[in-house]
């Protein structure tokens, strides 16, 4: 069966729309598995699963026949969430006829839920006349199926497709949290030229004119391909010639131009067109059994790159028009595709790959635009224009929105702006509790524009400047000089408050594109400190161009990431001893600045307190700490739900380092997004942490909760959670004293990198 259903994916990965994926999959699959009857049911918003393709039923039967989860075997299926495979229907207690399908004469059935995201989406159902048990491998088979179908139906949703069986008008898709707020507005899709994967779906209002622009640029392609062909005619042999003959003749308009024509004249851009025809013959080819046959994919999906690289050339003279509140959408945005956006218009920002600690969330952050990272299964290249909304709280993208939900989100953007401006008062004000104890409330940064941001909030210092960002900014490593300018300005500009910097932290969910570092398990990998050890290069010159920056100043402090054992801690403290006097033999007068190291593996924990005996400080770095505690990577959209700050390990452990830090006389600090929360904030506070530092967007709204509760109020809430077993009993606890001290209004989730 594996062929067979390697070909049902080639087919309804380039089907046209879901009828079409629907049609392939009830015919193919009764074909494949010898049965009588192969039949999709879908639910709709009112939670009822109604027949939307059958191969062996009545077809007057479909979209007329529906059932509620309490009813038939499909509804003893969806409630299950398991296959049910029954060998006489008639007979089993949850069987129900329905006369129009004409099904009274199948005994045997197996039905398979279609899930997606935990959510029961239909029911895939196979019958057969004769009574006979569905084997495993039948069973099996069809489970895969149903996997397949519900990505498909989840696209569907987006795009409007089930609108016809009343599917709740917005479908939600859910990825990472990159930059906090909510936004509204229309999406515009941005694209990468020559993408064939990625053209947005897009309409032509005069189809002539998009004929005649569509001939022009194939003119131009073929002239180029046959140009091309004559340049290498001494340098190829007769077989590689005949791949140019090939394109030429793919060209013409009784192949490949004359299927998009029909395209065009059906109402469809020329891009998308042409790329849907590509894409179609690409899986066609994919789909040959015949090795040379299935090669010559990629000969069509050279040329479709060529002719799509020349139509979006040709129409960028036609630039792109930003409505107001555009929402920007790509599977891969970068600082440049956000530059193209006038001044004003930015409104939030969705990226199909990437996490919270990715260039462009760094760079959102700073810009104060709600950001999404990671939503996969956005069917993006179908949404533009739609109107969208981006939770940058929760992670989460809504595709035409209700009315109701419309209205729910606009309350959170104007509570939002009325907050900020409440809090302003406090940015001169200390932070210290009722009972005067005083708490640190530093920033992490990582752009020269979040210096001023924070300082405007009243940031005593930089916990955490991000110095990977001045490397992913360059198409090389950055020199000496060029870093020791950067860096100048960022300790120039907080100058006397402390500025901590880390040394270059790549790997992981971070990478320079001159420098890239491909692991299967790249959080297990060469990521952090064991990048630069091994670059001792890279790792002096850094920490000379820090020394340097500082150079009267006095206010630096340089922080270690990705520590594990003490071996590595003294390694790095050796080289930057060198550095140091290397500078000192140079005549730069220079200060020996505190070291201190990021406590962010589960191995940091267990070695807090040898790691405070021989550093000046520590610093938790919540982030990591909590995905590698907990097993879940908290940039994986399908597991980031199992990412909980406040669980009680997580707890458990932030409480054994600051014991252990001040078990040695020194300060402990903690950054990332926990900080940055101001219900954490309470725990944090009450464990004893010298200094929280997160995004300058969360340091008002955190003081506002320290200034509100005393010392000793914090910590017998902290004593009550520590003893609870789960993340949830303790957000419970925490939400229930805020609601008492009136400052709900501060528990929204936010996020930091």
């Amino acid at each position: 069966m594996l062929n067979s259903l390697r070909q049902i994916v080639q087919e309804v990965n380039s089907a046209p729309d879901l009828n079409a994926v629907l049609e392939i999959i009830v015919r193919r699959v009764k074909a494949a598995m010898n049965a009588d009857v192969c039949s999709v049911f879908l639910r709709n918003q009112s939670n009822v699963y109604v027949l939307m393709a059958t191969d062996g039923l009545h077809q007057n039967a479909v979209g007329k026949v529906s059932l509620s989860k309490e009813e038939g075997l499909v509804g003893y299926v969806a409630t299950r969430e398991e296959p049910i495979n029954i060998d006489d229907a008639e007979s089993h207690v949850k069987f129900q006829y329905f006369p129009e399908t004409g099904e009274e004469r199948f005994s045997s059935f197996l039905g398979a839920p279609i899930i997606h995201h935990r959510q029961v989406l239909g029911v895939l159902v196979v019958q057969q006349t004769q009574k006979r048990r569905f084997d495993e491998g039948d069973e099996a088979f069809l489970v895969t199926m149903s996997a397949q179908l519900a990505g498909v139906i989840a696209h569907a949703e987006a795009t409007g497709a089930l609108r016809g069986i009343g599917q709740k008008k917005e479908a939600r898709f859910t990825g990472v949290a990159g930059a906090s707020g909510v936004a509204i507005g229309r999406c515009v899709v941005s694209s990468p030229l020559a993408d064939l994967y990625s053209v947005p779906y897009q309409t032509c209002e005069d189809v002539e004119r998009e004929l005649d622009f569509f001939q022009n640029c194939l003119s131009d392609v073929r002239e180029d391909v046959k140009n091309l062909g004559e340049e290498l005619e001494n340098r190829l042999n007769k077989e590689e010639r005949i791949l140019f003959d090939a394109y030429l003749a793919m060209l013409d308009d009784k192949s490949l131009g004359g299927e998009v024509r029909e395209k065009i004249r059906a109402g469809l851009s020329a891009q998308y067109s042409w790329s849907q025809v590509i894409l179609e013959h690409v899986s066609t080819f994919n789909s040959m059994s015949d090795p040379y046959l299935r090669e010559r994919a990629s000969d069509v999906r050279d040329l479709g790159s060529r002719v799509l690289a020349a139509l979006q050339q040709a129409s960028s003279a036609n630039k792109r028009e930003y409505p107001d509140n555009t929402i920007l959408v790509g599977e891969d945005l970068t600082a440049s595709v956000l530059a193209e956006v006038p001044q004003g218009k930015l409104a939030g920002i969705v990226s199909l790959r990437g996490s919270s600690n990715s260039h462009i969330a760094i760079l959102a952050r700073s810009m104060g635009i709600p950001t999404v990272m990671g939503a996969v299964d956005l069917p993006f290249t179908h949404l533009d224009g739609h109107e969208l909304i981006v939770d940058g709280y929760r992670g989460a993208v809504f595709a035409d929105p209700s009315d109701a939900m419309r209205e729910q989100y606009q309350e959170i953007v104007d509570e939002d702006k009325l907050l900020v401006a409440g809090l302003e008062s406090l940015k001169d004000l200390p932070c210290e509790t009722t009972d005067k104890h005083r708490v640190a409330l530093w920033v992490n940064t990582g752009l020269k524009a979040d210096a001023i941001i924070s300082i405007e909030r009243g940031a005593e210092g930089v916990g955490l400047y991000r110095t990977e960002v001045p490397f992913m900014l360059r198409d090389r490593f950055p020199s000496e000089e060029e870093q020791r300018a950067v860096y100048r300005e960022q300790l120039e500009a907080f100058a006397p408050h402390t500025v901590t910097m880390r040394t270059l932290d790549i790997g992981g969910d971070k990478s320079l594109p001159y420098f890239p570092i491909t692991e299967d398990n790249p959080f297990l990998g060469w990521r952090g400190i064991r990048v630069t050890l091994d670059h001792p290069e890279i790792f002096l010159s850094q920490v000379r161009a820090m020394l340097k920056a500082s150079e009267g100043l006095g206010n630096l402090r340089i922080m270690l990431p990705m520590i594990s054992n003490v071996a590595e801690l003294e390694i790095a403290q050796m080289l930057i001893y060198r550095a140091y006097d290397e500078l000192l033999e140079e005549g730069f007068s220079v200060q020996m600045p505190p070291i201190g190291v990021m406590v962010e593996v589960p191995a940091a924990v267990y070695q807090a307190k040898e790691f405070a005996a021989r550093v000046d400080f520590l610093s938790v770095g919540s982030n990591d700490l909590t995905q590698y505690l907990l097993a879940v990577d908290r940039n994986n959209a399908r597991v980031a739900d199992l990412y909980h700050s406040l669980h009680p390990a997580v707890l458990r452990a932030l409480k054994k380092v600051v014991d252990d830090s001040h078990s040695e006389g020194i300060s402990v600090s903690i950054c990332g997004e926990l900080a940055g929360d101001p219900s954490a904030a309470l725990l944090l506070v009450a464990m004893g942490f010298d200094v929280l530092s997160m995004s300058a967007a969360n340091l008002l709204k955190v003081k506002s909760v320290i200034r509100a509760v005393s010392l000793e109020q914090a910590e017998k809430i902290l004593d009550e959670v520590m003893a609870f077993p789960d993340a949830e009993s303790i957000n419970r606890c925490l939400e229930g004293t805020f609601r008492e001290a009136g400052l709900t209004r501060l528990l929204r989730p936010d996020t930091d990198g």
